[in-house]
């Protein structure tokens, strides 16, 4: 079993066994469909790369349950909010 496994730290980080397995799974998925990863790891162990990006926050489930690169939710969280206005703009 990885290491990383064994401690609460990881299921705490995805809020939970179920969601954890669900999104070690589906990104398990990607990444045998060609997904490139989104952390530098010296192994080709594709477990060992999923659960490296949990722990560098870089992948969450998002609210339907599907794969989502923190990344990307920050630009669509900063896309939904509009331009930064400045008063002397209004």
């Amino acid at each position: 079993m990885l290491e990383e496994l064994k401690e609460e730290e990881i299921v705490n980080k995805v809020g939970g066994r179920f969601k954890l397995s669900t999104l070690i799974q589906k990104r398990l998925v990607q990444l045998n469909q060609g997904s490139r990863a989104l952390v530098s790891v010296d192994t080709h162990d594709k477990m060992s790369i999923v659960l490296q990006e949990i722990m560098q926050d870089k992948i969450v489930l998002n609210t339907e349950n599907e794969v989502q690169a923190v990344d990307d939710l920050n630009a669509a969280i900063a896309a939904a909010e509009g331009p930064d206005l400045e008063a002397s703009d209004l």
